[in-house]
């Protein structure tokens, strides 16, 4: 006799660098979403799958809300916005320690009036010099969105998680599971290879240079007679001042980004990984049509 199985759509938004995607990588156990300090990490809709007991969670982490200043950044907010449109569930993280922006009051404005079953997540308590200074955002949200749930958390430090994973599970309803019981992500191998590849220069580049960076994998492919892995990627950056920047003195920071991207793809791959990186330029590729479609970063 076959158990009734259940399954909830959660979108996660907010404000960019609020912790959203750290908190899909914790969520599906999985590192499969980029993470740096620097803002506007996610880039377009990227899903992670989780099974606890009879329930999927399928969640969709999102790019960060911000002021754009280019086309990419123009469809950056696009798919933050269609992502929590018809979807069960939004996970809305807001950073504790900074007062509520415009962007997020108006789309939680309008999610309430949609009726949209809301969960605000209240992300960074352990930054919090006094504990008794989020009792009043706490009281706002609940006053003026009526969430489902509020939940307090630190991504970083494991706290809340088992609160904000029951209200998830409170949420879920009946139906199929929508996605293979093994699978972790809808993201192509080749694009989770990339995108590693781009954390890694995230982490190591300053400035406006990784804002102008995309990653192309041109080739993945496993070995006949070996287990290996070879992967060659392209990384695009705006300005040839960019590009001596990305390959370093001597070339010691693309061999430091592609080592410490080559050791993730390890870890995740299960496999030994021969890495090629090669840097090209393509000026103001941010704001070229054909250029953002070419990246995969098409019009949603």
């Amino acid at each position: 006799m076959q158990t009734d199985t259940k399954i909830l759509f959660a979108a996660i938004a907010g404000h960019t660098n609020a912790g959203k995607s750290s908190l899909l990588n914790t969520l599906i156990g999985e590192r499969i979403a980029s993470v740096s300090p620097k803002p506007q990490t996610t880039r377009t809709r990227i899903t992670g799958i989780r099974i606890i007991g009879q329930t999927q969670l399928v969640f969709t982490d999102t790019p960060g809300l911000h002021k754009s200043r280019t086309k990419l950044g123009d469809r950056m907010l696009e798919a933050a916005k269609e992502a929590v449109s018809d979807i069960d569930c939004v996970i809305f993280m807001q950073d504790c320690t900074k007062p509520w922006g415009e962007q997020e009051a108006a789309m939680l404005d309008s999610l309430a009036k949609q009726g949209t079953a809301l969960i605000i997540v209240f992300n960074k308590i352990d930054l919090l010099k006094e504990k008794t200074a989020l009792a009043p955002m706490l009281v706002e949200a609940d006053e003026r969105w009526h969430p489902k749930a509020i939940v307090p958390m630190s991504v970083t430090k494991d706290e809340g998680m088992s609160d904000l994973t029951e209200e998830l599970l409170a949420l879920a309803v009946p139906g199929p599971h929508y996605f293979p019981e093994d699978m972790l992500t809808d993201q192509p191998e080749r694009v989770l290879a990339a995108e590693m590849v781009r954390e890694q220069l995230l982490w190591l580049l300053d400035d406006e240079v990784p804002h102008g960076i995309a990653v192309v994998t041109e080739q993945f492919r496993e070995r006949e007679d070996k287990d290996i892995l070879d992967i060659s990627v392209t990384i695009f950056c705006e300005r040839e001042s960019h590009k001596r920047i990305i390959i370093g003195k001597h070339g010691d920071m693309i061999k430091k980004a592609s080592t410490n991207a080559r050791k993730r793809l390890e870890d995740f791959f299960r496999i030994k990984v021969n890495l090629q990186t090669w840097v090209k330029v393509k000026e103001n590729w941010r704001n070229s049509d054909a250029m953002l479609r070419n990246f995969g970063l098409e019009e949603t």
